[in-house]
């Protein structure tokens, strides 16, 4: 019988065979789930509402979707904000790791922008 590390760190009253919740593969989202959540509620409304009041309804989603670029937008300059101290403040003292590691952030990033 060979060693289980993921039994090993079940605790004792986690049943045998249940898995730990492993987390999503990938880049955490940009937004918080409450914040998707908000938006995609006021985006079902909006689709839900449409046979009675169609032009509500379009309105309800524009304003669905005006939501969801704003706080995309706020979350990108946050993100650019952090990157940015993390290597412009330093000068010249800055260490070629730590530009390295920021040039990567930025690629991954971007690279996340060009697929949506």
């Amino acid at each position: 019988m060979m060693y289980d590390q993921n039994r090993a760190r079940q605790s004792a009253d986690q049943p045998r065979g249940a898995a730990a919740p492993r987390p999503a593969p990938g880049p955490a989202p940009l937004l918080p789930a409450e914040r998707r959540d908000t938006i995609a509620r006021r985006l079902g409304r909006a689709v839900n509402t449409f046979p009675d009041t169609p032009r509500e309804s379009l309105e309800e989603a524009e304003g669905a979707f005006d939501e969801a670029v704003a706080d995309l937008v706020a979350a990108l300059a946050e993100q650019r904000r952090a990157l940015r101290a993390g290597w412009q403040d330093e000068g010249s003292e800055t260490e070629s790791a730590e530009l390295h590691l920021a040039l990567r952030q930025y690629r991954e990033i971007t690279q996340r922008l060009l697929r949506l």
